[in-house]
């Protein structure tokens, strides 16, 4: 088998209905359109295989959308697709994103003969109220429906989506929120704060509010910055007391359960996207698909040839390099810094390591600089520091 690892990436880009604060591409859709965009989606696996004879594929990612709404049977056409046309190792992670409310016994049936090992359930907040807010289609109750079932289908590594910083939120909600979800022991869970995204409903709603809060003025109705803050650390505390680590600024595991296809995307490992607007990234070359779903439906963008192209060039690989590698607890490896762009670390990045390692963001320790708690806090400022103007 090849010696290179590439992940996969398949959109899904329907839903039931698209949530306020969404701006991912997705949108409801009847059942024609859905098996005619899968149809396509199989047709694209094999024309992109020829791109990837010399990979081996470690974790399949099905994102959305909502993949779950997908019948069960499509999840595993496209996985029979995907053995057939590409070469899967044998222990790849395989993810399907779920709502609850979409997933079904039957659905999971087919999702263990496909199989898929690893499920991510979009809960966000186990408060009904705030669910409503967020224009989610589930209740908290759907949550331990779904959780039970797939629990009780032998799925063993599961993560679950929340979200915190939600208009009107109070600390002990969020709280509760966490508490809840650590009582039924999902494997991961990836806790992220709210971004109020322009374009959509949540961003006519709160968009000024986030403008307040920016300037340091009493937001209205989002949770203050000191808030958020301490949302954060309330999370980090509860879920260490709990056994899990943080390998990532929003992302908790028992150990041996981090999400390796996450992980190969901070380490800018290969990776393919399949579906419509996928992006891929290979041999230092980035491209997409199209956003068109009618261009997509029609084929037209199948070709390695329709395809829009960057290349990277090495100042952009090494900037990818920090401010990707960086998000995770252990930092970025001076060694493989070298190693890919033969230069050391501070020939390129010298004077801004010494700069945060005294404003006491960065550390430097065993060959391996990584940001330090006040770093994590400011973490888009320091990860700025690190482009190459």
């Amino acid at each position: 088998m090849p010696s290179k690892e590439l992940e996969l990436y398949l959109h899904i880009p329907f839903c039931v209905r698209k949530c306020d604060y969404c701006d991912f591409l997705s949108m409801p859709a009847d059942e024609d359109l859905r098996r005619h965009y899968v149809d396509c989606l199989i047709e694209e696996i094999k024309q992109k295989a020829a791109l990837c004879s010399e990979y081996r594929v470690t974790s399949v990612f099905f994102g959305g959308g909502t993949p779950s709404i997908l019948p069960g049977v499509q999840i595993w056409e496209l996985m029979e697709a995907l053995q057939r046309n590409f070469k899967i190792c044998e222990d790849a992670e395989v993810t399907v994103e779920c709502n609850p409310g979409t997933l079904t016994r039957q659905k999971l049936i087919y999702y263990k003969m496909a199989g898929v090992n690893r499920l991510s359930i979009g809960l966000q907040s186990a408060n009904n109220q705030e669910l409503q807010r967020l224009g989610r289609i589930h209740t908290y109750e759907e949550f331990l429906d779904s959780f039970g079932q797939a629990r009780a289908m032998g799925f063993k590594n599961i993560n679950v989506d929340l979200m915190s910083a939600l208009p009107g939120q109070k600390q002990e909600d969020w709280i509760d929120t966490l508490n809840k979800v650590l009582a039924v022991r999902p494997e991961h869970i990836s806790a992220y704060s709210l971004m109020v995204e322009e374009g959509t409903p949540f961003y006519d709603q709160y968009g000024e509010d986030e403008r307040r809060r920016e300037q340091g003025e009493p937001p209205l109705y989002l949770p203050s910055e000191e808030m958020e803050r301490e949302m954060y650390l309330i999370t980090q505390e509860l879920l260490r007391n709990k056994g899990y680590v943080r390998y990532e600024i929003s992302n908790y595991t028992f150990p041996g359960r981090e999400c390796r296809h996450n992980i190969g995307y901070w380490k800018l490992i290969p990776y393919l996207g399949l579906g419509l607007g996928s992006s891929s990234f290979l041999e230092e070359v980035r491209f997409s698909n199209t956003k068109n779903l009618k261009t997509y439906l029609s084929g037209e963008n199948f070709s390695q040839e329709d395809c829009a192209y960057v290349f990277l060039d090495k100042r952009q690989r090494m900037e990818e390099f920090m401010f990707l590698g960086l998000r995770m607890m252990e930092g970025i490896s001076r060694s493989v810094f070298q190693q890919m762009f033969g230069i050391k670390l501070e020939a390129v990045y010298g004077n801004v390591l010494e700069q945060l390692q005294q404003q006491g963001l960065l550390k430097q320790q065993e060959g391996r600089v990584a940001l330090t708690e006040a770093g994590i806090s400011v973490s888009n400022y320091v990860l700025s520091e690190f482009l190459l103007l």
